[in-house]
């Protein structure tokens, strides 16, 4: 799955989605309740360079595929969104087995 920029894009999409949930629903509550900012700190900092991957990935997608703007627009959305990047990969998904 890692050969192709699509399947980077899915893989990166993925692990930067469940960092993104880690975030949000363990470690924020774990600063705010249990007053551990650590987690934050940490699961912040990991989200934030897989949020950097993610869109690299997204980009060099749009540039091999010749992808219109409003997809690049999409992923970028997608990453701001809990489980958008789920859904942006079943839209994928989708649009792959449409163009083959």
């Amino acid at each position: 799955m890692m050969k192709t920029a699509l399947g980077r894009l899915r893989v990166i999409g993925m692990i930067e989605g469940i960092s993104l949930l880690v975030l949000m629903f363990i470690a924020m509550p774990l600063k705010y309740l249990a007053d551990q900012p650590l987690a934050v700190k940490y699961v912040g900092w990991a989200h934030g360079i897989l949020f950097i991957a993610f869109m690299l990935a997204a980009f060099v997608a749009y540039m091999k595929y010749h992808w219109p703007f409003k997809r690049l627009v999409y992923a970028f959305l997608a990453a701001f969104l809990p489980f958008g990047t789920f859904v942006f990969d079943k839209w994928l998904r989708k649009q792959e087995a449409v163009s083959s």
